[in-house]
């Protein structure tokens, strides 16, 4: 295998590659462009114009999409899995996998669409040098841009596996996208109704990638992932990756549950108080007039919506941030 395949163990042992650029046999390159960044480039013959970014370890202790890329990365460089996309391979806080630790300083998926700016440390300038490479990788003209930024969740949940759709102003959602997540194993999609601070929000909103946060179940240390379930979207990526998906017309979203965002609960002060159980897992349903949340200067989130869901609910974020999204489902109309 090349050397290059092993890019995990490269990054968590913060070494740098001896060769940067290295061939399989049958012509594929593999790039090394920093710490964690590994751009897969098929030959121009088999080239289908598909540039896929997949980005894991944005939080460092959320190991199976980690190890999921990881065997991507091998069986590209042992020459077993054969790119006709151009992909761009992230990981995307080596620090903070290196110590098993969601982040370092900061929440590296709190700092994208120019937040990053307004903050300082090692995490605001990795989100600044990951936003440099996604905007590079999908820079080429007339090419189908696709990103999956992969994660799991710090509590369980009541759907295990489901995708967040980023919006945009004039943009509709693409029925297509959600055919080839529902096929992937996504049973629930959030589609968004604002602008993001998220990776895949920054590369929707400003690289016209169609792009999505998927949750893939509960976050394990690194080799205890035998619980979370990714055969389904590691045969959709090697798919997408050769350029030999099914169609998608025969596909369809029968069984993927829809959902749009109610309200954002934002944490405005150190009072702020969150009237849900420690262990209270994503997608748990909530009774209209339910007590969610209090703050200062007496404000309070009640809900008042048919069908409201939880997800995320984290009080210890930090103020000004969101500390909840409150969900309801919805339906496919208005979709591309």
């Amino acid at each position: 295998m090349l050397a290059l395949g092993k890019l995990l163990e490269l990054t968590l042992a913060g070494r740098e590659p001896a060769e940067k650029t290295q061939l399989t046999v049958d012509g594929v390159r593999m790039r090394w462009l920093s710490e964690g960044a590994l751009e897969v480039r098929p030959p121009q013959a088999r080239d289908n114009g598909m540039d896929l970014l997949l980005s894991a370890g944005i939080h460092g202790n959320e190991t199976a999409p980690i190890e999921l890329l990881d065997r991507l990365l091998h069986d590209i460089a042992r020459g077993d899995l054969k790119p006709s996309a151009r992909i761009l391979f992230l990981f995307g806080n080596p620090e903070a996998m290196r110590h098993g630790e969601r982040f370092i300083e900061q929440d590296i998926n709190r700092l994208f669409n120019g937040r990053h700016e307004q903050s300082s440390g090692n995490e605001a300038l990795r989100a600044c040098e990951l936003e440099r490479l996604a905007a590079s990788f999908f820079s080429l003209p007339d090419r189908t841009r696709l990103h999956y930024d992969l994660h799991t969740a710090i509590r369980g949940s009541k759907i295990e596996q489901f995708a967040l759709y980023p919006w945009k102003e004039g943009r509709q959602h693409s029925r297509r996208e959600l055919a080839r997540l529902r096929a992937a194993g996504m049973e629930a999609v959030l589609l968004q109704n604002k602008p993001s601070i998220v990776f895949s929000s920054y590369t929707y909103d400003k690289l016209d990638a169609e792009s999505f946060t998927l949750e893939l179940g509960k976050a394990r240390p690194f080799g205890q992932n035998q619980g979370v379930n990714v055969e389904r979207l590691e045969t959709r990526l090697k798919q997408i990756i050769e350029g030999r998906e099914p169609p998608m017309a025969e596909e369809k979203l029968d069984g993927l549950q829809l959902f749009s965002v109610a309200r954002e609960i934002i944490k405005h002060s150190d009072t702020f108080h969150l009237h849900l159980p420690a262990d209270i897992e994503n997608f748990s349903e909530l009774e209209v007039g339910y007590l969610l949340a209090d703050d200062i200067a007496q404000t309070r989130w009640i809900v008042e919506e048919e069908g409201a869901r939880i997800i995320f609910p984290n009080p210890k974020v930090k103020n000004g941030l969101r500390a909840g999204i409150l969900i309801v489902p919805t339906t496919a109309d208005g979709l591309a």
